[in-house]
């Protein structure tokens, strides 16, 4: 049987084509460490593949809100644990003016400290983070939570304009956590602590008056109130905190499964692929030298 020169080269080509293109593909996975490189190569494996990494985005971007998420709650449990203590502080100066031995000087000296108490309360409620944000504002983030109005009637000059709004971040598979908080109910205090200065600046003042000693007490019992607010967010906090902690240790469990996986279905086995390798690299070879000394023959040589 006679075989054409054409036939004959195109098959010698293609044959060439077929080696040099496999030995190329198993270059590129040699330099990637990647069996699969198309789905053409595993269609049933690049299935999974790609559901693993799909679920890795999703478990990464949970684990990122979580830390976010830690950074903002620490920051303003610092914030309420400070807040905590001034409250103490000055639920103690209460309790020193309520002291019926107390005379006018005594009382008035009281105005000072309970007037940068109050100062520092408004501020550390209208404190704002490094975005420019007011912390405890609820969802209106642009706005700060307690206003002063220097022309109402003491006891009405602060109001709380933020609102109680959650800002829930997905953490997990249907699990949000509220990445904010407000101060709703700490105007209460200001306004009492207005009054209460007001009372004590006026000269005479004695603590057995009954409408000094209604102030006072009322006050007393704001700082209460305070006192209740503020612990009760820091360990919902807290808690908080804990719960995320976990969370996010059940996603990092997770995400070194799904990147396991990822590695044992994708990773390219060195030792099988460098035998491939050369083996495709020797039968290259010799499809060139048999084109080569074939191409020098002819019917007139054996003639």
């Amino acid at each position: 049987m006679r075989i054409a020169t054409s036939q004959y080269q195109s098959l010698m080509n293609q044959s060439l084509q077929a080696n040099q293109e496999r030995i190329t593909h198993l270059t590129q996975q040699m330099a990637t460490n990647k069996r699969i490189l198309v789905p053409s190569d595993d269609p049933v494996d690049s299935v999974r593949l790609a559901r693993l990494a799909r679920e890795e985005a999703t478990v990464q971007q949970y684990r990122d809100n979580i830390a976010s998420i830690q950074i903002r709650l620490n920051k303003t449990e610092g914030y309420l644990s400070n807040m905590s203590k001034e409250i103490i502080n000055g639920r103690d100066q209460l309790v020193w003016a309520l002291d019926g031995s107390n005379a006018p000087e005594d009382l008035a000296a009281m105005v000072t400290p309970l007037e940068s108490l109050r100062e520092s309360l408004f501020y550390s409620a209208n404190t704002i983070d490094q975005e420019g944000n007011y912390v405890f504002s609820g969802t209106l983030t642009t706005t700060a939570p307690i206003k002063f109005d220097a022309d109402a009637p003491a006891g009405s000059r602060y109001s709380y304009v933020g609102n109680t709004n959650a800002q829930n971040v997905v953490v997990g598979n249907g699990i949000t956590q509220a990445a904010n908080e407000n101060l709703k109910g700490l105007e209460k205090l200001l306004n009492q602590l207005d009054q209460t200065t007001d009372a004590l600046k006026k000269p005479g003042v004695s603590p057995n008056d009954p409408a000094v000693r209604a102030i006072l007490t009322a006050n007393l019992d704001g700082f209460d109130d305070a006192l209740n607010l503020v612990t009760s967010k820091i360990a919902v906090l807290g808690g908080a905190q804990n719960v995320i902690a976990t969370l996010d240790a059940n996603h990092a469990n997770v995400s070194l499964s799904n990147k396991m996986a990822i590695t044992d279905i994708g990773v390219l086995d060195m030792g099988e692929a460098a035998t491939s390798l050369n083996g495709y690299s020797t039968a290259l070879q010799a499809t060139y030298k048999a084109y080569s000394r074939i191409g020098t023959m002819s019917l007139f040589s054996v003639l």
